[in-house]
Formats: structure tokens, C-alpha cells, sequence
């Protein structure tokens, strides 16, 4: 091995399998040692059905994970087999050899494409006498290093705990606390259930203190709704320019760069469209594919935003090798957390980094109503808020109303809270035709004389 710093062992490792990239010490912390560059060696499996092609994608996201989180990645690895193997996942076999590389290259951990239940993983640690961790804890490595919010940060440590519970592996009786006095002699409580108490009081504590932040949005968004501004979220694959994007549309300045979740909480602006009506525009935290359970759990809160949106507008990176791929990613997300009903827009941003022009027209034929933009130079912002503006208009009923003269504040509040199509006066008063929300048609309902559903 090198003369690389090496990091505390976690619970249940023992010196063969020391790295700082698997360590779980500490709540809310990144796993990896920001002290050096841990050297990775990536693993995937080749299953039926999928295409080399797909594998390598896999792995060069994983690739990107990894380099993301602050390790280098020295090899990669794939094995070939009908169904992961129960107790190795890639099988034993496949694990010595993986081990010998590892030895050769001098790589303190292997990283698996795939979650790894705790049983494999314990397996693979024997074998390869070093950590071996999966796609899952890179994520969480990743989410842990930019949470910066106190929401965010009890999100991840949320995951991370739900993570790290099943996993945890006992030391022996070396770490047993010995009973004191007569009839409590003998090995006592392990380090093992100890840690598992531990634990269990944290995520309690977390899941109460999520649920009181989860209170406080959902009171938010009562007030927003009673604003009367519809809301607009933004949401997409990782890295796909949705910070770029709402930069670009509201000047928010949210933190944008060329790595994978750069920004994890949500940041909601104003916005006024062509048409004059203002909206509420909200960025979220990028999908990937194989994204763990429990940061969509744990990030349900912020998630909620999503579900209660009049309008997602689904940012894809056109230039991306497989931009229908990640779609399908996000919107088994969005299912997920009960937001794949809402209308979707979906936009092809970094039109400008498109080489083949034929590349672009395919996907817009493909699906139908979408938009090529690139957030980074504005090309096409005009035609995107064009766009949203009638997409948020379709949301409203026209309604045909009779309002006295003497009820000018009536007549007022129709041009104040919707869009006034047509109005005409007559002897006795205005007959307006508009486009108005629900709430304002509540308001106005006893001059309403028609109304036109054109949802």
C-alpha cells in the first residue's frame, strides 16, 4: 500500500479494509477523506438486455460521481453474468480478481454501479480487503458535501443514517461494556447495539424536525397560493442547466458549475412574463438514474414543491448521449413522490453545444410542444416564456361577466387579477369577457353570466 493517509475504521472494519471514502464517522459529513485523492477502481455488471453501450454509460456516470465526490477513478471493471450473485454480486470469482487489480493499482476502494445489500457488501470487504462501497454512497458522499441549508443538511443525514443502519457490523466482544455488580457479569451491551440506539434516537430526532420544517413549507405555500401567483418548477437530470436556467430568467444567482448536484436546495424568484402576469419560478434538486429511496424520502419536503406546481418545466440536456434516458429518470421520480400528473414543458437546453443539427430536430419531433434554449447564451428564452405564459393562461376558464357601473372596484379587480379579452359597455354596465383563476372566480361568481372550461 502507499503512504497515503489513511482514515479511522469505520464500525466492523478491521486493517485489511481501511479508505476514508467508506468511513461513516460522524453524522451529516461527507464519507470520503478530503486529505487525498483516494484512488477508485469502478465495478459494473453486464446484464441481459443491456447493450455494452449502456454499461459504459453507467460506468462513465459513475465516473463522474466519483471524480464529483474527490477520488480518481484508476480502473473499471465489468462482469458478465444472468443475475447478480446473492452473497458477492458480482461473485467470488470476480471478487478475487477484482481484488488482484486493486492490489496492483494500489486502490483503497471499489465502487459498485449497483446498490449493494449489507450482506454483499460485508462479503466484499473479506475478499477484497479494502472498502468496498456502491453507487448509493457516492450520491449521499456527494449530497452531504453540499447540503448548506440546516433543512438540507438534516435531509442528507437523514438518508445517510437509513443507509448506514442495516450496515452496521459489530466488532466483537472487544468492544463489549462489561456489567458492573451482582447479576449483570458477563459481556453486557456490544458496540454494535449501542450504535444501533444511537442511531435510532438521531433519526428520530431528524424525522421530527423534518416533519416541523415539512409544516412550515406546506404553510408557505398556503400563503403563495392565497397570493394568487401560479407556481412554476423547474426540474431535470443533474448537471442538465436548471440553476443556469432560472439564472438566466430571474437573475437569482443561484450557484451554478459543471459537476453533478452543484445545488441542492430549492430557490424560488418572482418572475413577470411577456403577457404581464407574474409567476412564482422554482428550481429543485437534480434526478439521476438509480437515484437511493432514501434521498427521495428523506427530500419528500422539498419535493412537495414539485407535486403542487401548476407547471414543471422539464430542462433536458439535449447534448447528453442519452437525454431520453435521463427523462425517463426523472420522471420515475416525479411518479414517485405523486408529481407525474402536473403538465410538463419540457426544454432542450444547450442547444448551442449540439454538433448535429439533425440530433436536435429529431428530439423536438419526437416530442411534441418541447423547446431548444440555451439557458447559457439566452438563445430561445424568448420563445420559452412566451410559451409558459400561454401554458399558464390555458390553466384559467374563460368567463363571460356583467359588472354595474356602480361596481367599478368589481370591474378593476377583473383587469387586476386576470386577462381581459374583450369588454364592451352598455347602458347599465361593463359585459366583460376574461380569463380568470379560481380563486377570482370565486370572488366575482355572482357577475359571471357564462363560463368556458378550455383546460
Amino acid at each position: 500500500m502507499s503512504d497515503r493517509p489513511q482514515t479511522p475504521l469505520s464500525a466492523g472494519d478491521d486493517e485489511s479494509h481501511r479508505g476514508g471514502f467508506g468511513d461513516f464517522a460522524g453524522e451529516a459529513t461527507g464519507l470520503i477523506d478530503r486529505s487525498f485523492r483516494e484512488r477508485i477502481v469502478l465495478v459494473g455488471m453486464h446484464l441481459p438486455g443491456r447493450s455494452d453501450a449502456d454499461v459504459d454509460q453507467h460506468l462513465d456516470e459513475l465516473e463522474r460521481l466519483v471524480d464529483t465526490a474527490g477520488a480518481d477513478t484508476v480502473e473499471r471493471v465489468v462482469q458478465r453474468r444472468d443475475a447478480p450473485d446473492p452473497g458477492t454480486y458480482i461473485g467470488r470469482g470476480k471478487a478475487r480478481e477484482v481484488h488482484e487489480i486493486s492490489e496492483a493499482l494500489d486502490a483503497d476502494t471499489v465502487v459498485f454501479d449497483d446498490e449493494l445489500s449489507p450482506g454483499q457488501q460485508s462479503n466484499l470487504e473479506k475478499i477484497l480487503k479494502r472498502t468496498a462501497l456502491d453507487r448509493t454512497a457516492v450520491i449521499l458522499d456527494i449530497f452531504a458535501q453540499n447540503a448548506t441549508t440546516l433543512e438540507g443538511k438534516a435531509q442528507v443525514e437523514l438518508a445517510q443514517l437509513r443507509y448506514r443502519l442495516p450496515r452496521l457490523r459489530g466488532r466483537g466482544n472487544t468492544l463489549s461494556q462489561q456489567g458492573g455488580g451482582i447479576g449483570t457479569r458477563g459481556p453486557g451491551e456490544t458496540q454494535l447495539e449501542v450504535d444501533r440506539r444511537r442511531i435510532q434516537r438521531r433519526l428520530q430526532k431528524l424525522e421530527r424536525d423534518i416533519e416541523g420544517l415539512r409544516r412550515t413549507r406546506k404553510n408557505q405555500r398556503k400563503a403563495r397560493r392565497r397570493s394568487r401567483f401560479h407556481t412554476v418548477a423547474i426540474v431535470g437530470y443533474t448537471n442538465a442547466g436548471k440553476s443556469t436556467l432560472l439564472n438566466r430568467l430571474t437573475g437569482a444567482g443561484v450557484l451554478v458549475e459543471d459537476r453533478l448536484f452543484a445545488t441542492l436546495d430549492a430557490t424560488t424568484r418572482r418572475l413577470q412574463l411577456p403577457g404581464g402576469e407574474t409567476i412564482l419560478l422554482s428550481d429543485t434538486v437534480g434526478f439521476i438514474r438509480k437515484l437511493p429511496t432514501s434521498l427521495v424520502e428523506a427530500f419528500k419536503s422539498t419535493l412537495e414543491e414539485v407535486g403542487e406546481a401548476d407547471l414543471l418545466v422539464h430542462v433536458v440536456d439535449g447534448s447528453a448521449a442519452e437525454p431520453e434516458e435521463q427523462m425517463e429518470a426523472v420522471r420515475f421520480v416525479l411518479r414517485e413522490i405523486g408529481a407525474g400528473g402536473v403538465p410538463e414543458l419540457v426544454v432542450f437546453n444547450k442547444s448551442d453545444s449540439i454538433v448535429e443539427p439533425t440530433h436536435l430536430r429529431a428530439l423536438l419531433d419526437r416530442h411534441s410542444g418541447a423547446l431548444a434554449v440555451s439557458a447559457h447564451s439566452g438563445n430561445g428564452i424568448e420563445d420559452l416564456l412566451l410559451t409558459i405564459g400561454d401554458r399558464i393562461r390555458s390553466l384559467s376558464a374563460v368567463v363571460e361577466l356583467e359588472i354595474p357601473y356602480e361596481r367599478g372596484d368589481m370591474i378593476a379587480a377583473v383587469h387586476r387579477e386576470g386577462e381581459v379579452i374583450v369588454e364592451t359597455h352598455g347602458d347599465t354596465g361593463a359585459h366583460i369577457r376574461a380569463r380568470l383563476d379560481d380563486v377570482s372566480r370565486n370572488i366575482l361568481s355572482e357577475y359571471i353570466v357564462e363560463s368556458e372550461d378550455i383546460n
